[in-house]
């Protein structure tokens, strides 16, 4: 058994915390977790690839353990998260890895590939869209908020940063509840106690209208480069619908599909399923 290894490193000032399991002379596969979690959501997985692969699941600026420096001194939007990652990967010396991309993972991670195509060697996106036709009506309020970027509507999507909807984003569409650890969304909720943290996500909120004008580059990369995909997803995810998954075939014709009857955190409960699938895939 592969131990995981916890560590922090220095990125341009900012302190990047991450997780790394495997050798390094194996493939490398880089983990950028979603909202509101962190490198922890991949606590299952890890262990499943980590005799196989090279890991590294750092935590994005803002969340987990990764420093949250103030608003004044970093704009929190997704172009300088990925500009953070992408140093990351060059710090730790990382050369040519695959990516798995899960929610804001997704433009942090396409972000990095429509860069650096030469160094992208697969893809494996869990509940990572990249098409208009996967985004659910869920995405009313935040929509309602990027058309009109007032004080009103950013408080109304505060609700979004409660205990509440912490735990309904892990359990709606799933059929197993008592499947779902409490470990990952307790923290979840310890982390977004942090001073700030609420003004962070609502900037983030904003700034994913800017992952959707992006949508159509993410899709000139994919047909131009047509890297190796495999769409993993859990079918009753209230945010990104099975649309968006089956839209990667449009410009990627040879990209595996697997969907889980299970809700947006598919490692919940399918972690087992989607290791095995990465394993043949990669």
């Amino acid at each position: 058994m592969q131990k995981v290894r916890n560590k922090k490193v220095v990125v341009d000032g900012l302190e990047v915390f991450y997780r790394e399991a495997g050798r390094r002379d194996k493939p490398t596969l880089l983990l950028l977790h979603g909202f509101p979690s962190s490198s922890h959501m991949f606590r299952d997985l890890i262990p499943l690839l980590a005799e196989q692969f090279h890991l590294v699941a750092p935590d994005l600026p803002g969340f987990g353990r990764t420093a949250m420096p103030p608003r004044e001194q970093f704009d929190y939007t997704f172009e300088n998260l990925a500009r953070v990652i992408a140093r990351f990967t060059e710090v730790v010396e990382l050369e040519r890895f695959a990516i798995y991309v899960f929610d804001y993972g997704s433009p942090v991670g396409l972000r990095l590939a429509t860069m650096h195509p030469e160094r992208i060697s697969a893809i494996v996106t869990q509940n990572g869209n990249a098409y208009l036709e996967g985004l659910s009506d869920g995405w009313n309020p935040i929509r309602q908020y990027w058309q009109a970027p007032n004080q009103a509507n950013r408080d109304a999507l505060r609700q979004l940063l409660t205990p509440e909807a912490t735990l309904w984003q892990y359990t709606h569409g799933v059929s197993e509840i008592d499947a779902v650890s409490p470990d990952g969304y307790s923290l979840d909720d310890f982390y977004m106690t942090r001073p700030g943290a609420h003004e962070v996500q609502l900037d983030l909120f904003l700034d994913y209208a800017d992952n959707v004008a992006r949508y159509a580059e993410f899709q000139a990369y994919f047909r131009k480069h047509q890297p190796p995909v495999l769409v993993v997803w859990g079918r009753n995810d209230p945010f990104f619908l099975p649309a968006g998954a089956e839209a990667f075939k449009r410009d990627i014709p040879g990209a595996r599909i697997v969907f889980y009857d299970t809700g947006h955190f598919a490692l919940e409960t399918h972690a087992a399923e989607i290791a095995a699938e990465i394993r043949a895939f990669l």
